[in-house]
């Protein structure tokens, strides 16, 4: 598997991301995760709709919670034609707590754990941590990705508003 250095940072430290680099217009990779009732989960599943699909390291990080509430927030003014998807590592029971704590109910969460398919298909799957970089992909109805946000430093939040921007240029 392929391993890329000095694309991503954690306070400054670099990480080695691990799998090959995606570019715009390629398919997206249908990669099977877990859902919050431990039932497999294709992302083809999601065609037909566009797709965000968030990439966090842990939604028991600030950070991340603070990302996947405001996505939850976003897909009440997108519609039905938008699906928001965050994945990481997190034991998808935790992801499922995580979730009713916090009130999030229109953010599809699914876990990478078992396989890392995600991480290593997307190229985000970060080596020194097992965890996944933040990163933000949009993929068209087709299945192709149509926009890719990899967030430099892994302490930071994406830029929501190009996100954004990409989505509503797909609708």
């Amino acid at each position: 598997m392929k391993e890329r250095t000095g694309m991503i940072t954690m306070k400054g430290d670099p990480l080695t991301l691990i799998g090959d680099e995606l570019k715009l217009g390629d398919p997206a990779p249908d990669v099977e995760m877990l859902d919050n009732d431990l039932s497999s989960v294709k992302l083809s599943s999601f065609r037909d709709k566009v797709c965000v699909i968030s990439s966090v390291p842990s939604l028991d990080t600030p950070v991340c919670d603070m990302e996947t509430r405001r996505f939850n927030e976003e897909a009440g003014r997108l519609g039905s034609d938008v699906v928001i998807l965050t994945i990481s590592m997190d034991l998808p029971f935790a992801q499922k707590r995580w979730c009713g704590a916090a009130g999030v109910n229109r953010v599809t969460t699914l876990s990478d754990h078992r396989y890392a398919a995600f991480g290593e298909a997307f190229g985000v799957l970060i080596k020194e941590m097992r965890l996944l970089a933040r990163a933000v992909f949009v993929v068209d109805r087709g299945g192709r990705i149509r926009y890719i946000q990899l967030v430099r430093e892994l302490t930071q939040e994406p830029d929501y508003e190009t996100v954004l921007d990409a989505v509503r240029r797909l609708l």
